[in-house]
């Protein structure tokens, strides 16, 4: 039980609280608007205070977690992107030996050849050759020795050495390596020796009075049976002549089609062709500006018009032409 005074101290505080309230209530500029002014000050100023002392590390959670999901993210990325280019690396080389296999088969469409496809599987000396590769095509295949080897630029070489599975190539700029010749403009023939050289062969014409000029294409003269080689296979272009003709000594450096260097998709020549392809399977020699063209005048033209309109055109009848007209009617 309260005492009196206890109860009256209550009763006062009560009545001031709700004066307190009420005035508050009202608004304006009252005798509590002052102190509320600068309670809000005082509290705001100690909000900020703490949202800057507090702020890294209630957000060090955030932090850590965005930190994580950006660190996948990038592994991710470079995954996919190390995919990527495998994915293209391999779709350039899938497109690269389809481009020599396509090459290829026109070499042996249009020279009649009868090819067993093969890939260089190897590159290096063997036996006592200095410029040899190993193909993955063997007697299985069909491949014997002293047959061509051929890509889509022109005469590889010959096989020397014949496994169940692969071959062994002798390549046509190896030292030891020689080839009849036939010049394609002048049917001159000659002998084509390797060099050692993977850019440069030698040709001697076995007359050396003949006519040889530099630009010339040589293609293979051919074996008996054909083999070792196939006629008709494009050899190689003259960029060089040493000497003038009726020496001996007259020399023609040869620039091969075949770049040994870069060899991927081969043919050996399993049957060689009824008929000498001469030097059909030669690529297309470019032509100068100008070359093979002769510019119309625009009567020229106007008369070519002229002469295909006529042919398509029916003669009309005349009034003279009385058989002609009753058959019309």
């Amino acid at each position: 039980m309260l005492s009196r005074r206890t109860r009256i101290a209550l009763a006062v505080l009560v009545v001031a609280s709700l004066t307190f309230v009420i005035l508050d209530l009202r608004g304006g500029d009252g005798p509590m608007s002052s102190a509320r002014t600068a309670v809000s000050a005082v509290t705001g100023v100690l909000q900020k205070g703490a949202a800057t002392v507090f702020s890294p590390i209630t957000s060090a959670g955030d932090w850590w977690s965005t930190w994580r999901n950006q660190a996948s993210q990038i592994e991710e990325l470079q995954r996919e992107n190390s995919e990527l280019r495998t994915l293209a690396r391999e779709s350039e080389n899938a497109r690269a030996r389809a481009d020599q296999l396509d090459a290829l088969l026109r070499v042996a469409s249009v020279g009649r050849y009868r090819v067993a496809p093969a890939e260089v599987i190897a590159v290096g000396p063997a036996q006592d050759y200095a410029w040899t590769v190993t193909i993955d095509a063997g007697s299985l295949d069909g491949v014997e020795r002293d047959m061509s080897v051929v890509n889509g630029d022109g005469l590889v070489g010959r096989v020397i050495k014949v496994n169940a599975t692969n071959s062994t190539v002798l390549l046509l700029v190896d030292a030891s390596s020689s080839v009849g010749g036939r010049v394609a403009t002048t049917e001159e023939i000659g002998i084509v020796s390797g060099t050692g050289r993977q850019d440069s062969l030698d040709f001697q014409l076995l007359d050396p009075l003949a006519e040889l000029v530099i630009g010339d294409a040589l293609v293979t003269f051919g074996s008996r049976d054909g083999r070792p080689y196939v006629p008709g296979v494009p050899i190689g272009e003259v960029v060089d002549i040493t000497g003038t003709a009726g020496q001996l000594t007259r020399i023609a450096t040869i620039r091969p089609y075949a770049n040994v260097s870069r060899l991927s998709v081969v043919g050996v020549v399993v049957r060689p062709p009824r008929e000498d392809p001469r030097d059909s399977v030669l690529p297309p020699r470019p032509q100068e500006p100008g070359e093979g063209q002769q510019p119309e005048t625009q009567e020229q033209e106007q008369q070519s018009d002229d002469a295909v309109v006529d042919d398509d055109t029916t003669e009309q009848p005349t009034e003279d032409d009385g058989a002609t007209t009753e058959t019309q009617q």
